[in-house]
């Protein structure tokens, strides 16, 4: 081991020793930094970035936060080191950074937050897939193929035999072949050979060679012989695809290059050179200075290069058409950018530029400018001087307010681009009207009032995702408008829009159809939907141009009856308040034609309709019918009509099916569930044979008599494919999560791709259990659980991404108040709602650009360009995911997480990926399964519901049911189901299992034994077993020999009693016709009666019994000898609290015989009925005497809920009955009178809590 001065910097070390752990302890600025080592020979992109390097190639080196890169050189004997990101462009590191603070930093920004934690996940080699440190600068073979080839090999100039082979130097750089002398390489003569237009043939009389012919009248040839097969493949394939360019292009785009080679320059044909995504530098050999050596060169890309300052030799270079300079950190352009007077395009976009330079305007040729996502505060008034300029783009810039009289003075400038700027206001100083701009684009900014109206000429307008209240246009020559997402009240356009061919008004706060829309006489698009509109007008209706109209969503109770013939293609009016449907609306007009003569696609889910009109067989052409959600009782005719393909009558109530004699082929889909009271005849199945997709409701299957435990929770999962060929949706389900006391549930969309969701599907929950170990904190287990799955994702994360959400059901220690808490945490658009009292409460947060400003501002102050259709870089619209690592820092893999307790209220989650939430609100889809009984149909529901609503997208949802109540407590004590009413329950088999339990009238579970079960069957089922393999064993074996179990929502209580809510009992005579005995003179409080069966609500809860084996008059005078040497003392009492609906079992010695009795104790507690149908409170009184007693009159019996499970209940085997009762008997016969000294003096054991 080896030190470098007081820097801590340790070298070449594969691994850690207790030493270094040590050493790294003691400061959380001390690190490792993993060096590799670079094989640039052989090594590929696959095995340079997925195989683990040898200790020979890889070594570590300890370092603090403050040891520069060039310390480590030292130490390391190297010159420099390089690093890499996520596996692509390689950087070299100046000597000043200092490596492990970039580790550090890097980690940081992804989302940890501990600086041990850091330190830790620092010293993780997995990292390595997204950042890793070389000795040596790594290439690939193939990268090193486009740069440069070279070698000597054996050269013939000439298509004929007259010149002889000789040794030559060849090399192929950009688009020519140089060959020069072995030995005079360098300043002996070179023939280039310019290969663009020209060809590569196979010599077929050598092995191994190739002729290469320049194009033109005079061309040269020259035949190269090479040695191997690889090397003839490399240069056929490398040169061929320079032979087949039409321009002289050289891309050497992502190659990490500082500089170009020098043999580049003799290429001197090149009119584009594509430098995209290196690290050029500026005083090189082949440096940006030396750039104006090419003479011919048109357009230069160096976006991405990180350049800083603008490289100022690159004026010179005249005949520059064509530069890209985006996203390089400049704060400003030099003057001498005036010089470029033959620039048509420059784009400056994702810089720091504030202003431009006046001598921008002497390019007069420049037609393009680009400087969106820059720090604008105002439009440049140098956009005057450059009159060929029809565009300002200007987008994700920091312009507040917009001045007209600005745009007024720039006659040339036709398009303006403002979108995700920051604008709040627009300011018109005059009147006068601009004649000039046709569209205009101000999407997703802050306005609240628009008023375009001096824009006479405006033909296209965006304004998505404002706060617009009213918007005001001119509308001589306008024909799209778009405002969805706004909270528009009122549009006004004057006057009427002749031109108008396309209105999208949806989502906003519209109730009615301006006035202006309906006499647009050439509007073909019409989307009103998300508004608050009462009626459809008959003009809309009427009018002869509208091609679609979607009014879903609305407030609309009647549809307008049509007069004419009118050429609707589409007409949507799902979920509005229709009742019915005009008779007429399919019907013929005057004319003889049909009204919806062209009508293609209907409709009409989620209204009320009953019956859909048979005149819709008048509608030829109609291909799609989705009807879903409603109360439609009658087929509707549609099943002739000649082009139907897509039908959806799914949640109705249809009884029957009027089917034709023959179907028509074109039908696809036919979708009928949810049809409750359908049944479907095999013969009708038959003709439905050929269709591609039949959804019909799955018979139940048949119940069976099998007990049915209680749990807290289940669930239901349904994914499906949707129009796409692969489904890219994986889900994660673990109903029993760390040893049984907690769940997981995980939804991950990869949109495009399969491999990421299936990998956090395998992987998440053993992260999750791992980092639940080392914290308890809720936000920083789940944090980590996210970036620790997002390092794990490798290579595979490396390019591709996905969303994930988790959710983590598990013990609520903070909150006495709750038995459980849900942690939820996501990335992406998954999402989780829960339901509390029938209302959906979101747990999670959609981090996309359009529903999350925060974030979309994050991403802006990156410098990252959004396009368009807002995504990032043109590749998501997430902001944060689970892998795509290299879209980092503008992609993160940091989630949102939210805690929340679970009540008793809450009755089930949902999980679904962004195509079903897409489709569907909260509301919605929580109404449409909370009444649905099996999770997998609810499940199922919910992705047929986003289906019949027009999703075509991979669509996934999970329904996990909550039942948080006492119904689902599995407690045991030292091994032993604690004793109901019933009685005891063992790991022995049950002989004959009690029928299921149902519910009762409270939060118990009801459960009853019949009236004609002798007292030798009630001690059969309630009694202990006594077999002959455990006669002799004792009950110290069957009830201690396991560890004692807690459920979740009954943890183990340190001390004191620890409540839970009541549960019920149901005690229960047919004899009596309310209860009573003929000497029962009142009926009892508390005591439901129903005629033959009367049903009291009594709590039993259960406490731990103390084993007093120091008590020898408990053990001498043992009342049962089935539990005289197995009970070890253990004896049940009921003690009674402040109501009738609580109370709690507890262990008494036989000495103290009363229980203190509470002043408010019930009259059910003060008298006991001689029937024995209410079981009398008495002091050492025990659940098997109960049992014995209960049936004494003939009239009676005895019954309480149970759940036993199949192992778990004690039967007495009927040779030993006779002996159970006799000693039951002598035990009551032989109890001494209770002492009334003794009364109030019950010594609480320690209690604990339990479902009986």
């Amino acid at each position: 081991m080896k030190r470098n001065g007081s820097r801590h910097c340790l070298n070449r070390r594969s691994r850690f020793g207790s030493r270094e752990r040590d050493w790294l302890r003691e400061d959380v600025k001390r690190g490792c930094v993993y060096l590799y080592g670079a094989d640039t020979a052989t090594a590929t992109a696959a095995s340079a970035s997925a195989t683990a390097s040898s200790s020979s190639d890889l070594h570590l080196v300890l370092c603090t936060v403050d040891t520069p890169a060039s310390e480590i050189c030292a130490g390391e004997g190297r010159e420099r080191l390089y690093l890499q990101l996520h596996g692509d462009l390689v950087r070299r590191l100046e000597p000043t950074e200092r490596p492990l603070q970039i580790v550090y930093d890097y980690l940081s920004r992804l989302g940890f937050d501990d600086p041990v934690r850091i330190q830790e996940e620092a010293a993780n080699p997995d990292l390595g897939c997204m950042l890793r440190f070389y000795g040596e600068k790594p290439c690939q073979m193939d990268h090193l193929d486009r740069i440069l080839l070279s070698g000597i090999y054996n050269v013939r100039k000439g298509k004929t035999q007259l010149h002889k082979w000789a040794e030559r130097l060849v090399v192929l750089c950009g688009t020519c072949l140089i060959v020069s002398s072995v030995k005079d390489c360098q300043t002996g003569k070179m023939h280039i050979l310019p290969l663009v237009g020209g060809k590569v043939e196979e010599v077929k009389r050598r092995q191994y060679c190739l002729a290469f012919s320049s194009a033109g009248a005079q061309a040269q040839t020259y035949h190269v012989s090479f040695e191997t097969l690889a090397e003839y493949q490399r240069w056929q394939r490398q040169s061929s695809k320079v032979v087949s360019q039409r321009i002289s292009t050289v891309d050497l785009s992502c190659h990490s290059l500082e500089e170009v080679p020098e043999h580049l320059f003799y290429s001197q044909d090149i009119t584009y050179l594509n430098l995209r995504h290196n690290f050029m530098q500026l005083e090189r050999p082949g440096g940006l200075d030396t750039f104006y050596k090419f003479s011919q060169l048109k357009g230069l890309n160096l976006s991405h290069n990180k350049l800083g300052s603008f490289p100022v030799l690159l004026c010179e270079i005249s005949t520059l058409t064509e530069l890209n300079l985006s996203c390089n950190g400049f704060h400003d352009l030099p003057s001498q950018i005036g010089n470029l007077l033959n620039l048509q395009t420059l784009c400056l976009d994702g810089n720091f530029l504030t202003t431009l330079p006046e001598e921008l305007g002497n390019l007069q040729q420049l037609s393009s400018l680009g400087i969106s996502f820059n720090n604008f505060s105002q439009i440049p008034k140098v956009y005057e001087k450059l009159t060929m300029l029809d565009k300002v783009v200007m987008a994700g810039n920091q312009l507040e307010v917009l001045k007209l009289e600005v745009l007024n003075c720039m006659s040339h400038v036709k398009h303006v681009d403002l979108r995700m700027n920051h604008l709040k206001t627009m300011v018109i100083e005059n009147l006068e009207g601009n004649k000039y701009i046709t569209h205009m684009d101000l999407r997703d900014n802050q306005l609240t009032d628009l008023d375009l109206s001096s824009l006479c000429n405006l033909e296209q307008l965006h304004c998505e995702r404002n706060q617009l209240r009213e918007l005001t246009l001119s509308g001589f020559s306008l024909r799209t408008l778009y405002a969805n997402s706004n909270r528009l009240t009122a549009v006004n356009v004057y006057p009427v829009p002749s031109l108008l061919t396309s209105l999208e008004l949806c989502r906003n706060l519209l109730e009615c159809v301006p006035d202006w829309a309906c006499e647009a006489k050439k509007i073909e698009i019409l989307d009103v939907s998300y508004n608050l509109l009462t009626e459809i007008p008959v003009r809309i209706l009427s009018s002869l141009s509208l091609r679609k109209l979607m009014v879903g969503h609305n407030h609309v109770q009647n549809l307008p009856a049509l007069v004419e013939h009118i050429p609707l293609e589409v007409l949507d009016i799902q979920h509005n308040l229709l009742t019915r449907l005009p008779d007429t609306l399919f019907s013929k007009a005057l004319n003889k034609l049909n009204k919806l003569e062209q009508l293609e696609e209907l409709n009409l889910s989620g209204n009320k309709l009953k019956t859909i009109p048979t005149t819709i067989a008048n509608c030829k052409r109609l291909h799609t019918l989705v009807a879903h959600s409603n109360h439609i009782s009658i087929f509707p005719e549609i099943l002739q009509l000649p082009q139907i393909q897509f039908v959806d009558l799914s949640c109705n109530d249809l009884t029957e099916i009027l089917i034709p004699e023959s179907l028509p082929a074109t039908l696809q889909d036919l979708d009928l569930t949810g049809n409750t009271n359908l049944v479907l005849e095999h013969k009708t199945l038959d003709t439905f044979s050929h269709i591609t997709t039949l959804k019909i409701d799955q018979k139940p299957l048949p119940t069976t008599d099998s007990t049915v435990t209680s749990t807290f929770w289940s669930h239901g999962l349904a994914e499906m494919a949707g129009q796409r060929n692969k489904l890219c949706i994986s889900a994660l389900a673990v109903d029993n999560f760390a040893e049984g006391v907690g769940a997981v549930y995980g939804m991950f969309d990869g949109d495009r791709n399969e491999e990421l969701p299936r990998l956090l599907q395998c992987t998440m929950a053993d992260v999750l259990l791992e980092e639940v170990q080392q914290s308890t904190n809720d936000t920083v287990f789940m944090a980590h659980t996210f970036l620790v799955s997002h390092r794990k994702l490798g290579m595979a994360g490396q390019k591709l991404g996905s969303s994930a959400l988790l959710c983590y059901i598990r013990p609520d220690t903070a909150d006495p108040t709750s038995s459980f808490s849900l942690t939820v945490a996501n990335v992406g658009t998954c999402q989780a709602v829960l339901c509390r009292s029938g209302k959906p409460l979101p747990l999670s947060k959609v981090f996309s650009l359009e529903q999350d400003p925060e974030e979309a501002q994050r991403v802006k102050d990156q410098k990252a360009i959004i396009t368009e259709d807002n995504k990032v870089n043109g590749v998501t619209c997430c902001t944060r995911l689970l892998g795509c690592t290299y879209l980092y820092p503008w992609i993160l893999p940091k989630p949102h997480i939210s805690s929340t307790p679970l009540t008793i209220q809450d009755e089930l989650l949902i999980l679904g990926n962004k195509a079903l939430w897409e489709h569907l609100s909260y509301t919605e889809a929580v109404n449409a399964v909370c009444h649905v009984q099996d999770p997998l149909a609810a499940a199922k529901k919910l992705c047929t519901l986003a289906q019949s609503y027009g999703c075509q997208d991979n669509v996934g949802a999970m329904v996990v049911y909550l039942n948080v109540g006492e119904e689902g407590c599995t407690c045991e004590i030292n091994g032993l189901t604690l004793p109901g009413p019933v009685g005891f329950a063992s790991t022995a088999a049950i002989k004959d299992p009690p029928k299921p339990t149902t519910p009762s009238s409270s939060s118990g579970i009801a459960s009853e034994f019949s009236s004609e079960m002798s007292t030798s069957e009630v001690s059969s089922e309630v009694g202990s077993t006594a077999s002959d393999e455990h006669n002799t064993v004792g009950l110290d074996a069957g009830l201690l020999s396991r560890p004692e179990r807690r459920c979740s929502l009954h943890p183990t209580p340190t001390s004191g009693v620890f409540q839970r809510q009541p549960s019920c009992a149901t005690f229960s005579s047919n004899q009596s016709d309310n209860g009573l005995d003929s000497d029962d003179d009142q009926p009892v409080e508390g005591v439901m009666t129903n005629g033959s069966k009367v049903e009291v609500e009594v709590d039993i809860h259960c406490c731990r019994g103390r084993q007093l084996e120091n008590s020898p008059t408990l053990r001498e005078n043992s009342p049962t000898p089935c539990l005289e040497e197995r009970a070890r003392g253990l004896v049940f009492g009921i003690r009674r609290q402040n109501s009738v609906n609580s109370g709690i079992l507890l262990p008494v010695s036989k000495d103290k015989t009363e229980l203190q009795k509470s002043p408010s104790t019930s009259c059910l507690y003060g008298k006991k009925l001689s029937n024995g149908s209410i079981v009398p409170l008495e002091d050492s009184l025990n659940l098997i005497e109960v049992a014995t007693e209960a049936p004494r009159k003939k009239t009676g019996y005895f019954a309480a809920p149970a759940q036993l499970e199949p192992e778990d209940q004690f039967v007495v085997p009927r040779d030993l009955e006779e002996e159970v009762k006799e000693q039951m008997k002598h035990h009551q016969e032989s109890r001494p009178e209770p002492d009334s000294s003794e009364e109030g003096r019950t010594e609480l054991a320690e209690e604990f809590d339990t479902a009986l």
